[in-house]
Order: C-alpha cells, then sequence, then structure tokens
C-alpha cells in the first residue's frame, strides 16, 4: 500500500511539473500561433480564474464557457457529467492555515476575542474540471451577463459603472484627427471620447482608454515601475478592451490581432507573461465593477444568481490601479518616457 502511495505521489508530482513546463510553452503559443483572440475570450468567459488556469483551459477546451467539478456538477447543480467525457486539468491551490502567530483580529473583534485564522497557498495540485457542454440534467440559472445587442441595451447603466471605475473624470469632446478618444496624463488628467458615436463604438472606446488609466497612469520621475513601450501599451489596452467587450456581449469581429505576433517576436517569456497578467488583472477588475454596479439595478432574484462555479480561492479587494501596478511590477524595465496622451484607434 505504501509502494503504491509513493507512486500516486510521484505521477501526481510528475504531472503537475509537465502543466508548468507546458504553460511556459503555452505563453509564447498564444501570441505567436494567430490563437490571441481565442485567449482572450476565454479570459473573458473565466474571469474569476487566474492567468494559469485561463491558458490551461484555452489550451484543452477554448469553447468552454462553464466549468466544475464532477461531484460539483452532481450536488450543487443536479446535472451529471456524461458518460465517456473527458475533463480539463487545472491547477487547484493548496490552502492551508498560517502558524498562529501570524492569526489577526476580526473586522468587529472586541478585546478579548479569539484572532481569525489566517489561510495561505502552500502549493497546487491538479484537479478535473468538466465544462456545461460536458453535462446534462436541470436547467442552469443565469450564470452570465445579458447579452447587449444592437443599440446598446443598459448602454447608460454600463457608461455609468464604468465612470465609478475611473479615477478620471469621462468627457466627450469633438476629436481632432480621427481618433476615437484619449487618455491625457497631462492636467487635467482626463478620459476623452469623440461624441456623435454609436453606443456600442462609445464602450469600446471607454474600456479602452480606461485600461490606458489604469494600466499606463505613470509620469516621469514618478517612483515605481517605469511605463512600458507604446506598442506594449497599446496591446494591453486593446486586448483589456476586447476581453471586457466580449463579456458584454458586444460583437467583437472588427477586432484585429495580427500585429501581436511581430510585437512579441523577440520578447523573453516572462516578460509576455507579465503583460497577460496585467490585462487579466485590469480587465477583471473592470468587469468586477460593472457586474457589481449593474446588478444593483437588477431584481432581487437576479442578484442572487448561483455563484458556486468553483474559483481561484484569491480576490483582491484592491484598486483596479494598485493591481495594475502589483502586476506590472513582475517584469519592470527602465523605458524612456514618451508622450502623455493615449490615443484609440
Amino acid at each position: 500500500m505504501a509502494k503504491r502511495n509513493e507512486n500516486s505521489a510521484q505521477k501526481r508530482s510528475e504531472e503537475l511539473q509537465q502543466t508548468m513546463e507546458r504553460l511556459e510553452e503555452g505563453v509564447r503559443d498564444v501570441f505567436t500561433s494567430g490563437r490571441y483572440a481565442e485567449y482572450l475570450s476565454v479570459m473573458s468567459r473565466f474571469h474569476d480564474y487566474s492567468l494559469n488556469n485561463c491558458l490551461l483551459i484555452a489550451m484543452q477546451r477554448p469553447d468552454a464557457t462553464l466549468v466544475a467539478g464532477y461531484r460539483a456538477w452532481q450536488d450543487k447543480f443536479d446535472r451529471q457529467v456524461r458518460k465517456g467525457e473527458h475533463g480539463i486539468r487545472i491547477l487547484c491551490p493548496i490552502v492551508v492555515r498560517a502558524r498562529p502567530s501570524e492569526d489577526v483580529p476580526g473586522e468587529d473583534a472586541e478585546p478579548g476575542d479569539e484572532p481569525v485564522p489566517v489561510r495561505r497557498i502552500a502549493g497546487f495540485r491538479m484537479a478535473t474540471v468538466f465544462d456545461v457542454s460536458q453535462t446534462e440534467g436541470k436547467d442552469l440559472p443565469t450564470l452570465s451577463v445579458d447579452e447587449l445587442k444592437g443599440d446598446v441595451e443598459g448602454f447608460e447603466a454600463v457608461m455609468d459603472a464604468i465612470g465609478k471605475a475611473s479615477r478620471y473624470p469621462i468627457v466627450y469632446e469633438d476629436i481632432d484627427g480621427g481618433a476615437k478618444g484619449y487618455f491625457s496624463r497631462a492636467e487635467p488628467k482626463r478620459i476623452a471620447i469623440q461624441q456623435g458615436m454609436s453606443q456600442a463604438q462609445t464602450l469600446k472606446t471607454a474600456v479602452h482608454e480606461l485600461a490606458h488609466s489604469v494600466m499606463h497612469d505613470a509620469e516621469p520621475g514618478e517612483k515605481g515601475p517605469s511605463l512600458p513601450d507604446r506598442g506594449t501599451r497599446e496591446v494591453q489596452a486593446e486586448s483589456v478592451a476586447y476581453v471586457v467587450s466580449s463579456w458584454l456581449g458586444l460583437d467583437t469581429s472588427d477586432y484585429s490581432f495580427g500585429y501581436v505576433a511581430s510585437w512579441s517576436s523577440g520578447r523573453d517569456v516572462s516578460e509576455l507573461r507579465a503583460s497577460l497578467d496585467e490585462i487579466r488583472s485590469a480587465s477583471h477588475g473592470i468587469i468586477d465593477v460593472i457586474e457589481r454596479e449593474t446588478s444593483k439595478l437588477r431584481e432581487p432574484e437576479e442578484r442572487s444568481r448561483n455563484k458556486e462555479l468553483e474559483r481561484t480561492p484569491e480576490r483582491s479587494s484592491r484598486g483596479l490601479a494598485e493591481r495594475a501596478m502589483v502586476a506590472r511590477a513582475a517584469s519592470a524595465k527602465s523605458r524612456a518616457p514618451e508622450r502623455s496622451i493615449e490615443m484609440s484607434r
């Protein structure tokens, strides 16, 4: 029995190691294989998942929409995985209690109250999940936002939410030169949008410029990671706009990422990974704000949508700009300061 357990542990360890190696290859493949938009689409559907798990889902089942474990489908959703279906292997964090000395008082703790146990991630193991398309049974509750079509339904509410996510005012202007919008890092800082555009284009432009303001709001001489080059900034902002637009149900057929392969050429994998993580952090943070603000306008039964699908355990409550700064710090390099206005395409 001991020998069998030892062999099983070794196999699990080997699979985990192989998975991490595949992820490194997968990062490069995202940029060079023409599957960049496909990966961003997966990111939009799994906006609570880690970068690694978004990559793993995209590599194994890019058409997945909702995933859960075998028992979770049975116990929480009254659905059954169909016989013969092959699962999606993802990373599952191993969460353990930290040392008692690291425990902290609760928010409303009174003198003498026991401290709240602190938990930390001790490592990762492999877990198997299945997409809803691989199951059958009871109908699921609505688990995604309503699709926005045509003259965008809920446009005012979504734009109001974007305004709340922004640290700077959003203004409508008649912009010279054909640009749809820009984020000005020069005072007074603002997000400007070309007036008179369609609701869908206005939303896409607002998200693109909001991404710039969240990810690229740095000034010469400011402490902290320096700005990435202009090409990187545009790749990141356009990618965030694609993820959020896709999540909102907007038509994304006019997005083109043909330039991504040439942009990524010669860059280190760690830099590409860090850029993907910045895109994930910014887009997911924006989605969180839109989801929270627009949910206030829904009926109570809609607000109580089932949230039982398996998620990564950590979910930062820090502001969008701080989250983007933390992600950017992972691969910060010295870069020369460039123009102070980020123009939308």
